[in-house]
C-alpha cells in the first residue's frame, strides 16, 4: 500500500528547526550555493538535483496537517515550542504551501572542474529567508548522485584509455563497466539514483532501479541493457559433476549473448577440460549462429586471475591479432571480471592484460558496491554554504574562513558560473560583465521551471 507523501518539514537536521531565531533581525535574503571543494577526481558529473526537486519540492509540499504535525514533533524533540509555526503558516497562506525559493543549476549532466559553483538557492520572498538554508540537509544529497556520476565517468576515461592502446575501435565502451550494486547499497532508492547515475555514462546494468529512475524523472526509454547469467545457485544446483550438464542446459535454451560463472568450484578445471574440451565443438557451434558465450571469473587476484582466463581460451580457442599488436579471442567468446572492480583496481588489471598482449576489447567489468556504495560526500568534498545575505535592505558577503583548514574557506557573494575557454571560474555577478552565466533557473516558487531529458544528460557527460 503506498505511503502518504513525507511531511516536507521533517526533511532537515533537527538544528534546522531553531534556526529561523538565529539570523540578523530585518534579514531578507540568504542566497547560499552548492560545490565540490576537490576530492578524489578533479572534475564532476552534475546529475541528480532534478530527481531531488521533482520527488520531494515540487508542487504544494505545505500543508495545514504537516504543520500542525510538526508542531507536535518539535515540540517534544525540542522539550520547548522552538518551531516556526508562523513562518510555516505565512508560506501556507501566501503561497498556497509551494516553496518561495530560486534554485539555479548547471545543466545536468555537465563536467564541471572543481572548486566551482554547481548550484544556488535563494528566497524569493523576503520574509521567508530562512527558508533558504532549512533546504540544505535535503537538497546536499544531491552529492551521491553526482560523486557517483563523477566515479562512473572516471572508470569510462580510463577504459577509453586502454581501449584506445589495444583496441581498434572504441564503440564498445559504453557497454564495458555493467552495474552490479543493487543488492550492495542501502536502500532501493540509493540503487535508484546511483544506478541512473552510471547509466549517464554506461549502456550496461542489472540495477533494474536505476532504469526506472531515468524513466519516470528524466523522461528516458529503455535505459540499460542486460543478458541472461547464470549464478552460482543455479550452477551448483547442478553439482560438482553437474557443471558441464548445467552449462550445456543454458546454452540450449539462450541463443544469443549469455554469461555464465566459471569459478563454483576448479575453475582451470572448467576452463580447460569442460569449455576447452568437452563442450568446444558445441560453444564453436553456437558461435557460428552469433551465440556469444561470456565467461565469468569470480574470485581470486584479479591482475592474476583474468590473464591466466584469456590464457587459456586463447590457448583452446585460437586468437587473431588486431591491427595494434594485442590478441582477440574469437568473436563467439569474451570475459567479464565481476569482482573486486573499482576506479582503482582498473588500472592494475587493464595495464596487466595489456602486458600480457590482450586487446581489452575482449572484457566487460561489473562493479556493485566500488560504483554505487564506497562512496561518500567527502569523496568529492561536497559542501553547501550562505555567500550572501540582505540585512536590513544591505547586502553582505558571508563567508568561513577556518584558521586551521584553508581548504574550508567559502566563497563569498552572489555568484554565478562562466567559461572561459575549456575552463570553468566562480565570480560574483558584478565581476561577470558581459560573460554568460552558465546556471540555469530549474526551480522557481514550487515549480519545475527547466527540465533536463535522458539524451540530453547522457550527450553533454561524453
Amino acid at each position: 500500500m503506498a505511503s502518504e507523501r513525507i511531511n516536507t518539514l521533517f526533511l532537515c537536521d533537527s538544528y534546522k528547526v531553531t534556526h529561523h531565531l538565529q539570523y540578523p533581525p530585518n534579514t531578507t535574503t540568504i542566497f547560499s550555493y552548492f560545490e565540490s571543494r576537490g576530492g578524489k577526481w578533479d572534475k564532476t558529473v552534475f546529475f541528480g538535483l532534478q530527481y531531488i526537486l521533482k520527488k520531494y519540492l515540487c508542487g504544494v509540499v505545505i500543508t495545514r496537517k504537516m504543520i500542525d504535525e510538526a508542531e507536535v514533533f518539535f515540540t517534544e524533540h525540542f522539550g520547548s515550542n522552538i518551531f516556526n509555526k508562523a513562518g510555516w503558516e505565512y508560506i501556507l497562506a501566501k503561497h498556497g504551501g509551494k516553496l518561495p525559493v530560486r534554485i539555479r543549476a548547471v545543466p545536468e549532466g555537465t563536467v564541471v572542474s572543481t572548486r566551482n559553483v554547481l548550484f544556488t538557492v535563494e528566497n524569493t520572498d523576503p520574509e521567508a529567508a530562512w527558508l533558504t538554508n532549512y533546504l540544505e540537509t535535503l537538497l546536499v544529497q544531491a552529492w551521491y548522485p553526482i560523486t557517483v556520476a563523477t566515479n562512473s565517468w572516471q572508470c569510462k576515461q580510463l577504459i577509453t584509455q586502454y581501449m584506445d592502446r589495444t583496441a581498434d575501435s572504441t564503440d564498445k565502451v559504453s557497454y564495458m563497466l555493467h552495474d552490479f550494486g543493487f543488492r550492495g547499497v542501502s536502500s532501493v532508492e540509493t540503487a535508484g539514483l546511483g544506478g541512473a547515475a552510471h547509466l549517464v555514462n554506461f549502456l550496461g546494468t542489472d540495477n533494474l532501479a536505476g532504469i526506472l529512475i531515468a524513466k519516470e524523472y528524466y523522461g528516458a526509454g529503455m535505459a540499460g541493457s542486460s543478458i541472461p547469467a547464470t549464478e552460482h545457485s543455479t550452477m551448483t544446483t547442478w553439482g560438482r559433476d553437474g557443471e558441464s550438464d548445467a552449462i550445456k542446459n543454458i546454452m540450449g535454451k539462450v541463443d544469443g549473448l549469455l554469461a555464465v560463472v566459471i569459478d563454483s568450484y576448479n575453475i582451470w578445471n572448467l576452463l580447460d577440460n569442460i569449455l576447452g574440451n568437452e563442450l568446444k565443438a558445441l560453444v564453436e557451434e553456437r558461435g557460428e549462429k552469433k551465440g556469444v558465450l561470456v565467461v565469468r571469473p569470480d574470485s581470486g587476484e584479479p591482475t592474476v586471475v583474468v590473464v591466466k582466463v584469456l590464457n587459456i581460451l586463447g590457448e583452446k580457442f585460437g586468437f587473431t591479432t588486431n591491427s595494434k599488436g594485442f590478441k582477440l579471442l574469437p568473436s563467439y567468446l569474451r570475459v567479464i571480471q565481476g569482482d573486486g572492480i573499482s576506479y582503482d583496481s582498473l588500472g592494475p588489471i587493464m595495464k596487466g592484460i595489456a602486458d600480457g598482449g590482450w586487446s581489452l576489447e575482449n572484457l566487460t567489468f561489473g562493479s556493485g558496491g566500488a560504483l554505487l556504495q564506497r562512496l561518500d560526500r567527502d569523496t568529492q568534498r561536497c559542501a553547501f554554504k550562505c555567500s550572501m545575505a540582505v540585512v536590513g535592505g544591505e547586502e553582505r558577503e558571508v563567508f568561513k574562513s577556518p584558521i586551521d583548514d584553508p581548504g574550508k574557506n567559502s566563497k563569498k557573494g552572489r555568484l554565478v558560473l562562466i567559461r572561459d575557454g575549456e575552463g570553468w571560474t566562480t565570480v560574483t555577478e558584478s565581476e561577470r560583465g558581459d560573460r554568460e552565466d552558465q546556471l540555469v533557473t530549474v526551480f522557481e516558487n514550487g515549480d519545475l521551471v527547466k527540465e533536463w531529458g535522458w539524451d540530453e544528460v547522457k550527450e553533454r557527460a561524453m
